[in-house]
């Protein structure tokens, strides 16, 4: 494993390689089931799979560059879903094994995937109904460690290769802690941006679906066709990048089969530094770590300022945890009289919580919620990104899946983020840096977020 993978383990390389006529799409196919072959009874990443079916797609798939017809960047590319995202003909079992019913067609994001060529391995492992309680997934980086959660399969198998991206989804930190535990990049776009239809609901304000892959280029060359040709048009139209900002002379493409790099990298970026919690929560290493690779972006001609967050921040956490239990309180109500000993100990927890809540409190912080995600519009008036470590340090053992503190607060107010790798802790773990955007500005956001993580993996 790499923090920076050569081309023959990222989307790019491969779909580079595969229009040349320089690889198959069932030579890639065949490398991604070698690995889960070898890996899988140790890693622990898959809920099933579909072999046949892979094999059957890839052949297909080949027949179909040799008769000229390209389907796009995806075309051939080995993709995982998390089991909470339906699959036609399989369950989507959100982790509990009594939900058994076989889904009836494909949700919206699978079939755009399928759409764009790619090929759909399986079912990644998610907690139980995407919540804290610790999988059976191990990180391939060290089996005594956590992959994180709740999209712990997803960021486990294109760590060790199994895939080459996966879906993942996020209510708090479920895909950026993830995939920063498991040494690979993630994105959680802005709110309602990827489609959630045919995806298991865990609290319905702060869902957001989005891309786990190698690279942040990868990422957005799986986010491109995860969202419409319309909002891309939407933004093409009325999203233009603000004179002197990081990518004035970007464009998102409209077509979902435009070239490689859908969002070209920044010249340079002006970056808001979180403190406050994001500094003293974090782990002494990784916040060293962090602050390393900071000074070497400054050295390579970024301009950081600290960020002044709106005076509602403080009670970001708070209010989140009692949005989000209560939602899957409301979800699970009905059931949870029926499976109560069924549930696992920290959704379990998590629903006997949400159903203790008073409907005032609940209006008081969607109230703040709907403040506080207004107010940081603001805050991106001087800067491209807000940045932070992308979890307060390493992967911890496998008793946890980690604090998803640094993330929650971006689920909460809708904003885009993206995390890649920056180094190593003294253990040999993977640590990340967590880049955060305006609302709907994923343009910006990649843009800077590529040459961030340029220099800081040089």
């Amino acid at each position: 494993m790499h923090l920076r993978p050569p081309a023959a383990e990222t989307i790019a390389g491969v779909a580079r390689a595969l229009r040349a006529r320089e690889e198959t799409c069932v030579a890639v196919v065949e490398r991604c089931l070698a690995q889960i072959d070898a890996w899988e009874p140790e890693i622990h990443a898959w809920v099933s799979m579909d072999r046949d079916g892979a094999r059957a797609q890839a052949l297909e798939l080949d027949r179909d560059i040799g008769a000229g017809h390209w389907r796009g960047t995806l075309h051939g590319i080995p993709i995982g879903i998390k089991d909470l995202v339906d699959i036609a003909g399989r369950p989507t079992t959100a982790g509990a094994s009594w939900l058994s019913q076989n889904a009836e067609a494909d949700a919206l994001i699978v079939a755009r995937l399928r759409a764009a060529g790619a090929i759909i391995l399986g079912k990644t492992v998610t907690t139980q109904f995407a919540c804290f309680d610790p999988p059976p997934t191990r990180n391939p980086w060290n089996l005594e460690r956590t992959p994180g959660g709740s999209s712990s399969g997803s960021a486990a198998a294109v760590a060790i290769g199994m895939c080459l991206g996966a879906i993942g989804s996020q209510t708090g930190g479920s895909i950026t802690r993830p995939a920063s535990f498991c040494g690979v990049a993630g994105c959680k776009p802005t709110y309602g941006l990827v489609p959630l239809k045919g995806v298991y609901p865990v609290s319905p304000s702060l869902d957001h679906g989005g891309p786990i892959a190698r690279t942040v280029e990868d990422l957005g060359i799986v986010l491109e066709t995860l969202v419409s040709p319309m909002d891309r048009l939407a933004w093409r139209a009325g999203h233009a990048a603000a004179p002197g900002s990081a990518v004035e002379f970007a464009v998102w493409s409209a077509s979902p089969l435009s070239p490689l790099s859908p969002f070209p990298e920044a010249k340079t970026v002006r970056l808001g530094r979180l403190r406050g919690m994001f500094a003293e929560r974090a782990d002494k290493t990784a916040l060293t770590i962090f602050e390393q690779t900071l000074e070497k972006l400054s050295r390579e001609g970024a301009k950081i300022t600290d960020a002044i967050l709106p005076p509602a921040f403080d009670d970001v956490l708070r209010c989140h945890r009692v949005i989000m239990t209560v939602e899957i309180a409301k979800h699970h109500r009905e059931m949870f009289k029926q499976r109560a000993d069924q549930y696992l100990p920290c959704i379990r927890g998590l629903i006997e919580e949400g159903l203790a809540v008073a409907p005032e409190e609940y209006a008081r912080c969607k109230q703040h919620q709907l403040q506080l995600t207004h107010e940081m519009s603001a805050v991106f008036r001087d800067v491209d990104a807000l940045v932070s470590p992308a979890a307060l340090g390493p992967a911890p053992a496998t008793d946890s899946t980690g604090d998803p503190a640094f993330n929650s607060p971006w689920s909460y107010t809708h904003l885009p983020t993206i995390s890649f790798p920056i180094g190593l802790s003294l253990d040999g773990l993977p640590l990340a840096m967590q880049l955060v955007g305006n609302s709907y500005d994923e343009v910006t956001l990649f843009a800077a977020a590529r040459w961030c993580e340029r220099i800081a993996l040089a």
